[in-house]
């Protein structure tokens, strides 16, 4: 087998770490971190920036060429590190930290910081030590599509290609569309259908411009599992729900908490619930139930993964510990093990030592025990991430389905000792927290160093920058969830938090045993099912979770992405070089951005602000109004990507 020779040889001596890669870098990630936060906590899951973060990176440095002079790939490859390692610490965020506001526990923004701190530095130096294996040795068979793809943008940028105009009219769009609905209020934010001769049997579409952007970039296939697991929950188990047990009384644990949700006093029977309100009390259990069942599947089908993961990553760290940079290619230095092994190090002694870190009623035993259980889990699911993100790619990684283990895990452990007050509560979620962010940073770091190998970075300076990426923009995405909930509340319509409403029920189920295992049962039933029939059970469950409203717009652009390759016969191959993902990922970031804004808008109100606020005659009229530019939308997605799409095609 040929040996990989990188764009820039080893021997070539290159400008790429500086004050202004890292500086850019930072600000990037301060605003896809935001972005990423409020999709998260919009619709439960985020995407990949490395893709978008290249075009950017190239763009904004090639602008300032006559204050800086002409930057070099490896400059643009040092922003695109740093930017990229803020989407990692918002999937670990919001997984998790929303769960302790809803609980009544509200963490200060300092706390909030230090824990996506931890993370972010355990996740990068627990990945350190595998490069070796993960990116050099299995080059051959482990793609990590984003960052080969990302590659792909830098190398044609270098050689003349490339453009973030997509990207950048994406990200206006996004923001003008989100402050059209959301701050002024012209149309509905989504369209809702009633089906007759099915009783309580809803269909909608939201209209946000960020979910049709996520469709586009996640694919027919996974949009229509999305959707499906949705169709199941609204369509077929709520009429079945409704028709059944119609008359049956509410069960006592779901009518207090529907009426904490401002149920009218006089409903005491199913049937006189909406379809909404029977969501919200019964299969928002059972979606629960199939997405902590679909996690936990995702991690055994791993063990194998898992467990030739942990062995390599021991026998690398023998390796690793015992080898010096003398003598070795500028392509092949990465950090000293010594800084890994201080690093770790640290991050235990503070979270022992600092009581703030975790909880605040915390003694040092239950916060040692917290820090070897981070360290231990941490490890483990760093190498497992690491791994399953080179074959399928950071956005489907599992990393939720990790969280889970680690709190079930913790939570057992913490219940053998009796810490189940809200003190154990917390502290397992912030355990949860710090190894959900590393899961996350260390699928984020394997793409970015992989995107290093073929483009022929130095990865001791990656892994540095990734570094300052999280220290940098860890206080900006936390101040956007601390906004996000304190404007709209978590577990609300309009900002679901739907893996932390899992994360908090897993463990009130583990420590509280008042969770109703009946419908956990039937949720994790259609998860086993789904995975014989070989379908991906993550992603049919979270469809199951969620609004279906909010599937909708995911399958729509799946199915616009479908289309411009079916017409224009492209590849996978051709990813880096479709403008649709641009166009689709500056949608999430314009929306995301905008989210942010009216979120602090509305705290220094103290009211969500409707400045300008239509009233229409008949909701259906308003819905009507609303399909217009929504369908506006979804044209103007799909033009920008077949033009680039046969662009691509003509040039192959």
């Amino acid at each position: 087998m040929a040996e990989h020779k990188p764009f820039i040889p080893a021997d070539v001596t290159m400008r790429d770490f500086n004050f202004k890669t890292v500086i850019l870098g930072v600000i990037l990630g301060a605003l896809f971190g935001s972005a990423n936060a409020y999709l998260g906590l919009l619709v439960g899951l985020t995407i990949s920036t490395a893709i978008p973060l290249a075009v950017i990176s190239v763009a904004i440095l090639r602008a300032f060429t006559p204050v800086f002079g002409r930057s070099t790939i490896l400059e643009c490859n040092i922003s695109q590190t740093t930017g990229s390692a803020s989407s990692s610490l918002a999937s670990g965020l919001i997984f998790t930290i929303p769960a302790l506001f809803i609980w009544g526990y509200e963490p200060s923004l300092l706390q909030m910081t230090l824990l996506a701190i931890c993370g972010g530095i355990t996740g990068v130096l627990f990945m350190i030590p595998l490069r070796g294996f993960l990116i050099v040795k299995e080059h051959r068979n482990l793609p990590y599509p984003e960052g080969t793809a990302s590659a792909e943008v830098l190398i044609a940028a270098s050689e003349g290609g490339s453009s973030a105009k997509s990207i950048f009219v994406g990200l206006g769009i996004g923001a003008v569309y989100k402050s059209l609905i959301n701050l002024l209020y012209l149309w509905p934010s989504k369209i809702q259908l009633t089906l007759p001769f099915i009783k309580k049997a809803v269909v909608g579409v939201s209209t946000n411009p960020a979910l049709l952007g996520v469709g586009y970039i996640l694919g027919r296939r996974i949009g229509t599992i999305m959707v499906g697991g949705g169709l199941i929950s609204w369509v077929i188990i709520i009429p079945i729900i409704a028709h059944k047990y119609g008359d049956a009384l509410i069960w006592d644990n779901t009518l207090a908490y529907l009426r904490s949700k401002g149920l009218d006093p006089s409903i005491t029977t199913i049937g006189e619930l909406s379809a909404k309100q029977i969501w919200e009390g019964y299969i928002r259990i059972i979606g629960a139930g199939a997405v902590a069942a679909a996690g936990i599947i995702t991690v055994i089908r791993a063990i194998p993964t898992m467990a030739g993961s942990l062995k390599i990553g021991i026998k690398e760290l023998r390796t690793s510990a015992a080898t010096l940079d003398m003598g070795r290619l500028r392509t092949e230095r990465d950090l000293s093990l010594k800084y890994v092994f201080i690093g770790i190090s640290i991050v235990i002694a503070l979270v022992t030592i600092i009581p703030g870190i975790i909880g605040t009623h915390t003694f040092l035993v239950m916060r040692f025990l917290s820090a070897v259980a981070i360290a231990l889990f941490a490890f483990a699911f760093v190498t497992v991430s690491s791994r399953i993100v080179g074959m399928i790619g950071v956005s489907s990684n599992p990393t939720s389905g990790m969280a889970i283990v680690t709190l079930l895990g913790t939570g057992l452990v913490f219940k053998l000792l009796g810490w189940t007050d809200i003190t154990g509560k917390v502290t397992a979620l912030t355990i949860g927290t710090i190894v959900c962010i590393s899961a996350s940073i260390a699928g984020d770091i394997s793409q970015d160093l992989k995107t290093g190998f073929l483009v022929g970075a130095t990865p001791r300076k990656q892994q540095i920058s990734e570094i300052i990426g999280a220290l940098g923009s860890a206080f900006f995405v936390c101040l956007a969830v601390y906004y996000l909930g304190k404007a709209y509340g978590f577990g609300s319509e309009a900002l679901p938090a739907p893996q932390a409403m899992l994360m908090k029920t897993v463990l009130d189920g583990v420590l509280g045993g008042d969770l109703r295992w009946d419908l956990v049962g039937i949720g994790a039933a259609f998860a086993v099912i789904v995975t014989f029939l070989r379908i991906p059970p993550l992603a049919f469950a979270v469809g199951m979770y969620l609004p279906l409203y909010s599937m909708t717009p995911l399958f729509i652009g799946g199915m616009l992405r479908h289309y411009v390759e079916k017409f224009y016969k492209t590849n996978n191959e051709e990813k880096g070089k479709d403008e649709g993902i641009l166009m689709g990922s500056g949608f999430i970031a314009g929306e995301g951005m905008m989210g942010v804004i009216i979120a602090i808008i509305a705290v220094i109100m103290k009211v969500e602000p409707r400045f300008l606020e239509i009233q229409y005659p008949t909701a259906w009229l308003g819905q009507l109004v609303a399909v217009i530019p929504f369908v506006a939308l979804g044209w103007f997605l799909y033009r920008v990507a077949a033009r680039s799409r046969a662009a691509a095609a003509r040039n192959r």
